[in-house]
């Protein structure tokens, strides 16, 4: 922001209005939840996350669909499963950027 002018430029209010849409789209314990175990593995079906994190299907399956739609995870299918993956591998980095924060904690 240039003090003189008080308006951030187009790019950085692109880029701040990116980073606040990821958050909103993850702000929820299961959506981070699914977000971190596909850091660590890199496709996972619903009953393989289910199992993992202990949660309902249904439940699972509505926030990974949202997920999907707002761009943050890709699907593929493989047989009869459907594979979840990260699509936007920014979100793995703001995450991490706020575990690492120290405020009150």
């Amino acid at each position: 922001m240039d003090a003189n002018q008080g308006v951030l430029d187009p790019k950085e209010a692109e880029k701040l209005e990116r980073i606040a849409f990821i958050l909103k789209t993850v702000a929820h314990p299961l959506r981070l939840g699914i977000v971190h175990l596909l850091e660590q593995h890199p496709r996972l079906s619903v009953s393989q996350i289910c199992d993992m994190l202990g949660s309902e299907q249904s439940l699972t399956s509505h926030h990974l669909q949202n997920m999907r739609l707002k761009g943050i995870l890709s699907v593929k299918r493989d047989g009869r499963s459907m594979l979840y993956s990260l699509k936007e591998r920014d979100v793995s980095l703001i995450i991490e950027c706020l575990e690492n924060c120290q405020c009150n904690m």
